[in-house]
């Protein structure tokens, strides 16, 4: 079985691969020079070192070179990606193609629910302020007016209940935050971490009742723009919106007008329509927004994470088991 890997990925991840299936023949891929045979390449494992460096908007040379030479292998059944998320133009014209793709899902959970629950703790001690008062040299106690919120007895509302979600929520227990979920399947009932679920269409009843909206959901036509001007007013004022999902969520649009005319208080963005997000972004001198570079996954422990859910669909491949977090097209 010849699998096709970055040479950095044969590097660290090689023992372990050869442990699950011993006769699997790595075929590793530097930055520049020759470019191995593709013929009887039958997996490809795209690791994150590939996408350091770039962004979904600005693909750098060595995941490009990586991704050509994964199209020219005819016998190439089975892709593995780094990401959670798959809605990418070259992991969608993958599915297009007809190849098995599977995702991380789960992988980078810990630190992205960590991250967005930073980003909330952060936005609710009020921590731009301290930063602020930092730059001036001021010494500026937050005993005035307006004091922190404690957030016990706030309510969460998390979209999005997968792994990230259920790990955020969980979290958010810890703080003392009531959850609410919001799912496609609202029948299946709340997943671990959440004290309800409901499905899409009660957003706009329970966005009133919302302190803390999260966005932690895959970008699909269900969740694309679902943030807009119309949701975004039904949140009471003085409210806070977390984003480490994906930029297209949200309308960016009519989130800068609340934050610019404070009906909401904050808020934490780790994913934006464009990125890297360009210089003359309003967003980057709003003093109650957290621009965050897309890192809420950055983790030193994710590679070993992801390189252990491709071992184990590996030795699936190898059996014939199915294998886990398939990917499926964008609709």
């Amino acid at each position: 079985m010849r699998i096709l890997i970055s040479d950095i990925g044969a590097a660290r991840h090689g023992g372990r691969i050869r442990d699950a299936v011993p006769e699997a023949e790595l075929v590793p891929v530097a930055p520049e020079g020759a470019l191995p045979d593709a013929a009887g390449i039958e997996v490809a494992f795209v690791t994150r070192d590939l996408f350091v460096g770039g962004t979904r908007h600005r693909l750098n040379p060595r995941f490009l070179r990586f991704i050509d030479l994964l199209k020219a292998a005819p016998a190439l059944r089975w892709v593995q990606t780094f990401s959670a998320g798959t809605d990418m133009a070259v992991y969608q014209e993958m599915l297009a193609r007809g190849l098995l793709l599977t995702n991380s899902t789960g992988a980078s959970a810990p630190a992205v629910a960590q991250t967005a629950v930073t980003g909330l703790l952060a936005l609710a001690r009020q921590f731009p302020r301290i930063a602020a008062a930092q730059a001036r040299h001021a010494w500026e106690p937050l005993y005035a007016e307006p004091e922190p919120r404690e957030v016990e007895g706030q309510a969460a509302l998390i979209i999005g209940t997968g792994p990230i979600g259920q790990e955020i929520a969980r979290l958010c227990r810890a703080f003392g935050l009531r959850t609410i979920g919001i799912r496609r399947d609202a029948a299946a009932g709340p997943p671990p971490g959440f004290d309800a679920v409901a499905g899409f269409a009660a957003l706009p009843d329970l966005l009133p009742r919302t302190d803390w909206l999260l966005l932690a959901c895959p970008l699909t036509e269900t969740t694309r723009g679902l943030i807009d001007a119309r949701a975004l007013a039904l949140l009471p004022p003085g409210r806070h919106l977390i984003n480490v999902s994906r930029g297209g969520v949200v309308d960016e649009a009519a989130l800068l007008a609340v934050l610019r005319s404070g009906h909401l208080a904050g808020a934490f963005l780790d994913v934006f329509m464009m990125e890297p997000l360009p210089q003359d972004s309003p967003f980057w001198n709003l003093p109650n927004v957290i621009v965050s570079p897309h890192s809420a996954a950055a983790s030193d422990g994710l590679p070993a994470r992801v390189a252990a859910i491709f071992c184990d669909n590996l030795r699936r491949y190898r059996t014939g088991e199915p294998l886990r977090n398939v990917a499926q097209p964008v609709a």
